[in-house]
């Protein structure tokens, strides 16, 4: 008996999977709407609320683009004292394996493989566990693998005619850092002409996010809340303050809701910039500093910033917040919510209180609003609304959508 392997990614999943339950539901929205043109309403309710089109965008856009993780102190930070070495995470609804190769000298050492042994498919570990084994080992049959992917042991297999351990490695998928986070995709091998370029997907982006050094900021706390709402309503909530003036008091007292301009810029990202009122330091119940103000950026301005697929980034003076978000079902939301800073330079715990009092509140405003519009969006009598003037990043945000169904690139 010999082995051979002729299609080394054959294992690789794929955007042309789909039920056909899944392609008559997208089949029925991309007849809603037109990528080639700016939108003048909302996307169709089905969305919002069918299971079909959620799964559609987890694997298309969640596991097809650049997800975020989160930071890269955090996805493998030391456990039990010792350094954790690989972790089970999912990105969009594909399972992948994180790992940290100490023998890789660039991106942090960071490798991304399928979370799939090659064996019989076992997964090398559960979602959302992690190991600090100087190997990963797939429990079903204990093929071993190193931490570069490649195959270390398959017991039974040493002395079998024809077998060639090097064929047989992990799937390695595409990761990525930047400004301290740590970026997948998961659809396509690592390689593959099919991986959207990463810097071409940051665009503009990053030249706007650069000033304010977020990959020296250190965490100085976060809030995380389960959303009775679609992660397409949280965000497209979070581009607009049409309804700030209701909705947010706080936040009118020290930024005027109608302040400041949207971009539109290269990348497959959406935002604008509001300013603070006169006199006011920061965003915060007082307007007072919670941090210490970051050198050189704009004191009177806020960024508000959002990479596709779920990653919000809000920069202020003296902290940025970020808001990562994974979708759960088509109807609920899980939101972590950060506060990074500048370390204290006389070395105390980082804080940013009066930052996380003013947004806690803020927060909790927008995702009764948000649940409400979810609730309104399961009506019979629903039927998408025009867009205000004011909406047009909600608007951007709806034509990047319609792109993505389409099939056409959101870049």
């Amino acid at each position: 008996m010999t082995l051979t392997e002729t299609t080394p990614h054959a294992a690789a999943p794929g955007a042309s999977v789909q039920s056909a339950a899944v392609d008559a539901v997208m089949d029925s929205i991309r007849s809603q709407v037109r990528p080639d043109q700016a939108p003048e309403r909302m996307l169709p309710a089905a969305a919002y609320t069918s299971p079909e089109a959620l799964t559609w965008e987890r694997r298309n856009l969640f596991a097809g683009t650049w997800t975020c993780l989160g930071r890269v102190e955090e996805v493998l930070a030391a456990g039990n004292g010792k350094p954790m070495t690989h972790r089970a995470l999912m990105v969009g609804d594909v399972q992948v394996l994180l790992a940290r190769d100490t023998g890789r000298t660039d991106n942090g050492g960071l490798r991304l493989f399928a979370n799939t042994c090659r064996h019989r498919g076992h997964e090398l570990l559960p979602n959302d566990q992690s190991s600090t084994r100087a190997t990963i080992l797939c429990p079903y049959h204990a093929w071993t693998f190193n931490l570069d992917g490649s195959l270390r042991a398959a017991p039974g297999f040493r002395d079998l005619e024809g077998f060639d351990s090097e064929q047989f490695g992990l799937i390695e998928l595409p990761v990525e850092l930047w400004g301290g986070w740590v970026f997948a995709h998961a659809l396509h091998p690592l390689g593959s002409p099919e991986v959207p370029d990463f810097r071409t997907h940051l665009g503009d982006l990053a030249r706007l996010v650069e000033p304010y050094r977020t990959g020296e900021l250190v965490l100085a706390g976060r809030h995380s809340y389960d959303i009775a709402a679609n992660w397409k309503v949280i965000a497209e909530n979070y581009h607009e303050c049409y309804h700030c003036p209701l909705i947010h008091p706080e936040l009118c007292q020290v930024s005027p809701p109608d302040s400041g301009d949207n971009y539109d810029l290269p990348g497959a990202w959406i935002g604008g910039a509001m300013n603070l009122r006169e006199g006011m330091q920061t965003m915060t119940l007082t307007g007072e500093l919670a941090a210490t103000p970051i050198p050189g950026v704009d004191p009177t301005r806020v960024e508000y910033l959002h990479l596709l697929p779920n990653l919000l980034i809000s920069a202020h003076p003296d902290y940025v917040m970020t808001h990562r978000i994974v979708p759960l079902t088509p109807g609920t939301t899980w939101v972590e919510c950060s506060w990074f800073v500048l370390p204290p330079e006389d070395g105390s715990a980082p804080s940013a209180e009066r930052a996380m009092e003013f947004w806690d509140i803020t927060n909790k405003e927008d995702w009764g609003a948000c649940e409400s519009v979810q609730r309104g969006l399961a009506s019979p009598h629903f039927a998408p609304g025009p867009f205000a003037p004011n909406e047009d990043a909600v608007a951007q945000l709806v034509t990047t959508m319609s792109r993505a169904y389409h099939g056409r690139s959101i870049t």
